[in-house]
Parts: structure tokens; sequence; C-alpha cells
């Protein structure tokens, strides 16, 4: 057999020409096969950074407006309403502030990531509708065994 390109002699089994490393009719690699999760990961930390940044504007409202110095709320408001609504400002903002460290991992590739993920996306289930919809596709793209397999060789190859 010879190179079209060059005209060498091949030996049976070669896969590239040696005078000018042509690859052989015959001999061309297939396109790599895209893994299911490397296809949604990248979709999902989107989805992740969009929702936690979502999810800063009512915990910085909350922080804002009941703080311990404002006295924003009627007098006739019970004394523990201003601490809670001040609470519940800090819980949105490191709910906010973990969704986003999922997100930046998940696109960095990183190994902890994937876990992270999982776990926030559990908690993130009963938060009606955009989080339930999140929930649910992280843990349809993430939670099976060979998604972890999956995952181990994209993050080793990051």
């Amino acid at each position: 057999m010879y190179c079209d390109r060059c005209g060498t002699l091949q030996q049976a089994g070669q896969s590239f020409c040696s005078s000018c490393g042509k690859a052989l009719a015959g001999s061309v690699p297939m396109m790599p096969v895209q893994s299911r999760i490397e296809g949604h990961t990248r979709m999902l930390a989107i989805l992740w950074l969009a929702v936690s940044a979502f999810r800063l504007i009512p915990g910085f409202v909350l922080l804002a407006m009941f703080s311990p110095d404002r006295n924003f709320l009627p007098a006739d408001v019970p004394f523990f309403v201003p601490g809670l609504l001040h609470g519940i400002g800090i819980l949105y903002i490191g709910c906010a502030a973990a969704g986003l460290f999922a997100g930046w991992g998940l696109l960095e590739r990183q190994p902890w990531a994937r876990m992270l993920a999982i776990v926030l996306g559990c908690f993130s289930l009963p938060d009606m509708p955009f989080g339930t919809a999140l929930g649910i596709y992280t843990l349809w793209v993430l939670l099976p065994a060979r998604s972890e397999e999956e995952y181990r060789q994209i993050s080793r190859a990051a």
C-alpha cells in the first residue's frame, strides 16, 4: 500500500505514513464519543450559578431592611420578627454562596463539586418551581453510578 499524499510504500498494519505522517486510509480514528454527563455538566453549572445569583437578591433585601439598627416594621410587630427575617436573609445568602460555589466547581470539573451539587439539589427540591426543576435535573444528571465514573474521568482530564 502507498501513501496517497507522498507515495511512500507502507508496511501492512501501519496507521500513519512513515514519511509525511498522514493518516492512512481505513485507519482514520473515530470521533470521540461524548459521555452523557459531559454534555450536561456545563449546563448544570450555568443553571446553578444563575439560580444562586437570583437567590442573592432576596437575601440582601432582607438583610438591608431588617438589620438590627433599622426600625422598618410597625411597633406592634412581635420582637422576634425582625431577627427572624434577618436570619432568613442570612440563610438565603448562605445557600446562594453554596450554589455559586457548586456551579463554579462544576464548571472547573472539581472532584468535590459533584457531591456538593447532589446535596444542594436535594435541598432545593421543595423550592418551587425553579429549585424543584434544578434539583430534579441535578439528581438526574449526577446521581447515577455511571455518572460518578464519567465525572471522575472528566475531572481527572481537566
